[in-house]
């Protein structure tokens, strides 16, 4: 499982409104592991694909961007971050 951030900078309050007319789309079952960070200068979007290529076709993919578009995002910065090597999650 490869990680990759995406960095919407901007107003968070705005940012996490427009994240989630997007994450309205989402399946669930598709997401191996995603987060949604709102920090002081906009929003941090952590989400892994299977592998390094998957990441970088679909983050520069033409059907990412009209989903950003759509949901009222800017375009963000894109970091590869790297290989999954363990995660852990504690739940309610």
């Amino acid at each position: 499982m490869f990680l990759g951030a995406y960095h919407f900078d901007g107003d968070p309050a705005a940012l996490v409104a427009a994240y989630e007319r997007l994450a309205a789309d989402f399946r669930p079952e598709n997401l191996d592991l995603h987060l949604c960070v709102i920090g002081d200068r906009g929003v941090t979007v952590y989400d892994a694909c299977p592998t390094p290529e998957i990441f970088a076709e679909f983050s520069a993919g033409a059907q990412f961007r009209d989903a950003l578009r759509h949901a009222g995002l800017p375009a963000p910065r894109v970091e590869p971050l790297g290989t999954v090597h363990s995660a852990h999650l504690r739940q309610p």
